[in-house]
C-alpha cells in the first residue's frame, strides 16, 4: 500500500486557522436552515435545543478529529487516516465521494444559499437562484485555476465581517421588536422523524469545522495547537448561532420564521426597512463567496491526493508549478458542481436537494472518522498522540453513535436526492477495481 506523503511548510496561527474555520461554517447554513429547523421542531424552545445540541454534537467531534490531526498532521486529512487505518480502497472511495459528492455537494449547497440572497437584491427571472449559483461557482473556478487565492488576511477580515454581521443581526432582532405571542408552528406535533430532519440541517449549519483536519500540517505547533483551535472555533459558533436563532425567533415569531426563503434578509426588512434587507443580503453574498472559495481551494487538494496514488485519475495529480495550484483537480471539481447545481435546479428546492445529496454519504465517512480513531489506536500505539481524546473510549463512541442516528436519519427522512449521492459512491466501487487493475498492469510493465 502506497501512503501519501507531502510536506508543507507550517506558517498559519490559531488566529489564522480560528479564522478559516469560522469562515467555512458561517458561509450560508445559518441563514438558510433556521427556517427548516424551526418547521421540523414546531416550537422556539426545541429549535433552540437543536442547536446547543449541535454544538455539542460537534465539539464531541472536534475532539476526536483533534486527536487524529495532532497524531497524523498531513494535508490529506480523512484520506490519510482512512489509509492508514482501512487501506488504499477506502480511501479512494472517500476521495471518490469527496470530489463528486460531499464537497462539490457542499459548494452547490452554498451557491444556492447565495443564489437565494442575491435574488433578494436583483431577480434574474424563474431560475435566479440557480442562475447566480451557477455564475459563482464558475467564477472562482476559474479564480482558482489561474492561481489566485485568498490570502490568510483576507480571510481573517472576512472572518471579521462575517462576524460582524451577525451580531447586527442579533442586536436588531433583539433590540428592535418585541417577542411575538406565536410559539409553536400551525403543525402537528414534534415527531422523531421531525427531529431527525432538524438535527440533519442544524449539522449542515455546523459543517466545514472538520475542514481543519487539511490543514493540520500548516498550522504552527499542531500538537498543541490544533485542539486549542478547534474548541475555540466552536464555541465562538455555537454561542453565535444560538443568539443568532433568537434574534429570528424573536423579531419574526416562528410562523413567520419558518414560512421565510431569506430569513435574516425578513428579520432586517421587518425592522429597520429596506435597507437593511439589502445590507444583509450582501452581507451574506459577501460571507458565502468567501466559503466557496475556501471549499474549491480544499477540496481540490484531495483530488490531487488522488491522483498522485492511482493512475487511472492520474490526470488529477498536475500540480501547476507556475500557479501554484492543482488545475485539473480544480476544473474537474467545477464541472460535477454544476452539473449538481443543474441537479438542484430540476427541483423546487435546490438547496434542500442538494443537502439531501450530500448528508448519507457525509455521514457514512463521519462514522468511519470515528471508527479509525479505534483502529489506529490498536494498530499504531506506538504512535506519539500529543492530544488524546477525554474519557476514551466513551468520547469517540457517542461520536460513532451520533454519527450512526444522523446516518439512519438521513437515508430515512431525507428525498429522492439521498438516493442519487448514495448511487454516485457506489459507483466508485467498480471505479476502484479498475483503477487496482491498471495500477497491478503498470507494476508488471515496469518490472
Amino acid at each position: 500500500m502506497t501512503i501519501t506523503k507531502v510536506a508543507r511548510k507550517a506558517t498559519l496561527s490559531v488566529v489564522d486557522v480560528v479564522a478559516l474555520i469560522i469562515g467555512l461554517v458561517i458561509g450560508a447554513g445559518i441563514f438558510e436552515t433556521p427556517p427548516i429547523v424551526v418547521a421540523n421542531t414546531g416550537s422556539a424552545f426545541v429549535a433552540l435545543l437543536t442547536w446547543l445540541l449541535g454544538g455539542g454534537c460537534s465539539l464531541i467531534g472536534a475532539v476526536c478529529y483533534a486527536e487524529l490531526a495532532t497524531a497524523y498532521p498531513h494535508p490529506g486529512g480523512n484520506y490519510y487516516y482512512f489509509q492508514r487505518a482501512f487501506g488504499q480502497g477506502v480511501a479512494f472511495l472517500f476521495a471518490w465521494a469527496r470530489m463528486t459528492v460531499i464537497q462539490t455537494g457542499s459548494i452547490a449547497v452554498l451557491a444556492f444559499a447565495l443564489g437565494d440572497y442575491a435574488s433578494q437584491l436583483l431577480r434574474l427571472g424563474n431560475y435566479s437562484s440557480s442562475i447566480y449559483a451557477g455564475g459563482a461557482i464558475a467564477l472562482l473556478t476559474g479564480l482558482n485555476i489561474l492561481g489566485i487565492k485568498q490570502s490568510k488576511w483576507t480571510q481573517n477580515w472576512l472572518a471579521v465581517a462575517q462576524v460582524l454581521g451577525l451580531l447586527l443581526v442579533i442586536v436588531v432582532g433583539l433590540t428592535f421588536t418585541n417577542l411575538r405571542p406565536d410559539t409553536t408552528v400551525s403543525t402537528p406535533p414534534t415527531t422523531s422523524k421531525n427531529l431527525g430532519l432538524a438535527m440533519i440541517f442544524v449539522l449542515l449549519s455546523y459543517g466545514g469545522w472538520n475542514e481543519a483536519a487539511y490543514i493540520s500540517a500548516e498550522l504552527r505547533d499542531v500538537q498543541r495547537n490544533m485542539s486549542r483551535t478547534l474548541l475555540f472555533s466552536l464555541s465562538i459558533i455555537t454561542v453565535l448561532f444560538l443568539l443568532v436563532n433568537l434574534a429570528y425567533i424573536h423579531g419574526l415569531g416562528i410562523e413567520a420564521m419558518a414560512s421565510s426563503q431569506a430569513v435574516a434578509a425578513d428579520l432586517m426588512r421587518h425592522t429597520i426597512g429596506e435597507p437593511g434587507a439589502v445590507f444583509i443580503s450582501l452581507l451574506v453574498v459577501v460571507a458565502t463567496l468567501c466559503s466557496i472559495n475556501a471549499t474549491i481551494f480544499t477540496g481540490a487538494r484531495t483530488n490531487y491526493a488522488l491522483g498522485q496514488d492511482f493512475s487511472f485519475f492520474a490526470f488529477l495529480g498536475h500540480w501547476s508549478e507556475r500557479r501554484s495550484t492543482p488545475t485539473n483537480a480544480v476544473l474537474v471539481q467545477g464541472g460535477i458542481s454544476l452539473v449538481l447545481v443543474l441537479l438542484g435546479t430540476l427541483t423546487p428546492r435546490g438547496f434542500e436537494t442538494m443537502v439531501d445529496y450530500t448528508t448519507p454519504v457525509f455521514w457514512f465517512f463521519f462514522l468511519l472518522t470515528g471508527v479509525s480513531l479505534f483502529v489506529l489506536r490498536m494498530r499504531e500505539p506506538s504512535v506519539l498522540r500529543p492530544f488524546q481524546v477525554p474519557l476514551y473510549p466513551l468520547t469517540p463512541l457517542l461520536f460513532c453513535a451520533f454519527c450512526l442516528y444522523m446516518l439512519q436519519s438521513s437515508l430515512a427522512y431525507t428525498g429522492w436526492g439521498a438516493s442519487v449521492g448514495v448511487f454516485v459512491l457506489l459507483a466508485g466501487v467498480p471505479l476502484l477495481g479498475i483503477a487496482r487493475r491498471l495500477d497491478k498492469n503498470n507494476q508488471r510493465t515496469e518490472k
